[in-house]
């Protein structure tokens, strides 16, 4: 149980968090857009005290992997009443029995893995039946599996353009707002930069190329606690940050009610030393590298 004698520590570290953050930036090859990114803050099995405690700090983006947890958290009295600010974030994956229930979620910012034409068709029409015409148009990422991983949701990287290319034309109650990745985990960045980032990265040139639109206008969110340093050094715009902000999620004892694997998997020990060693190693390969945008 989350007691209040911890609430301090939530606040420490996502105040450690944002530096990270904003170091990171600052390494940046002056080749990319220079979009301050974005950290979310993963609140997946965390009370809302946690999360109170987060907003408290200036944190304004909170990621859910569960429709169900969202739901529950966001309409939560404490939160509702605290957070008025508050902006969720879907990030984990979407069926499409569950896109009525998400969309009615109070302070819905942002779905950021829609991983099919077929599911934004879903979204989009849903989006104007929940909130009606004159609503504002719902913010939405295309999610691409770039490490071809069978347990990773995410389209093929080669359908990423067409699929882009449908929600712009043909779903006028969304506003495409970039390419999301979960990418393979545990990937030795001593090796390099990670080639799934550097996928998506690849994929976001061929989708700005293709619609004529800037770099800077299609954000990337890829990047979790035990590499998102190295996600905004080769390009990231939106973080996504549970296990070193929050701590370590603790799941019920009983097999149903365990979620199923998710985009933020426990983290390895020490992932503070081990995003730092990593993350210094990195900037070292990244002065003899350039990092490509093709």
């Amino acid at each position: 149980m989350w007691k209040v004698a911890m609430s301090g520590e939530v606040g420490k570290a996502v105040q450690s968090v944002l530096e990270q953050v904003n170091q990171a930036a600052a390494r940046r090859p002056k080749t990319l857009p220079a979009v301050p990114p974005r950290l979310v803050a993963v609140s997946k099995t965390k009370p809302p005290e946690m999360i109170v405690e987060a907003y408290r700090q200036g944190q304004r983006d909170f990621g859910e992997n569960y429709v169900n947890e969202l739901l529950d958290k966001a309409s939560d009295p404490l939160i509702l009443e605290s957070c008025p600010e508050i902006k969720w974030h879907f990030i984990g994956h979407l069926q499409k029995n569950n896109v009525n229930k998400l969309l009615g979620v109070p302070n819905l910012f942002l779905v950021e893995t829609i991983d099919s034409a077929k599911l934004a068709d879903r979204v989009n029409s849903s989006w104007q039946r929940v909130r009606g015409a004159g609503s504002q148009r719902l913010k939405v990422m295309v999610q691409v599996n770039t490490s071809g991983e069978q347990s990773k949701h995410g389209l093929p990287p080669e359908e990423t353009v067409d699929t882009v290319k449908h929600i712009v034309s043909q779903c006028s109650a969304l506003h495409f707002l970039g390419l999301m990745t979960i990418g393979r985990y545990g990937y030795d960045l001593t090796l390099g930069p990670n080639p799934d980032f550097q996928m998506l990265l690849s994929r976001r040139q061929e989708v700005c190329d293709s619609l004529k639109m800037p770099l800077e206008e299609v954000e990337l969110s890829m990047g979790m606690s035990n590499d998102f340093e190295h996600a905004i050094e080769v390009g990231s715009t939106n973080v996504r940050v549970g296990s070193i902000i929050f701590g370590n999620r603790e799941y019920p004892n009983s097999a149903a009610n365990t979620p199923n694997p998710s985009p933020l998997p426990s983290p390895a020990p020490s992932p503070e030393k081990t995003s730092k060693t990593v993350s210094e190693e990195a900037a070292k390969k990244m002065k003899h590298l350039t990092v490509s945008e093709h």
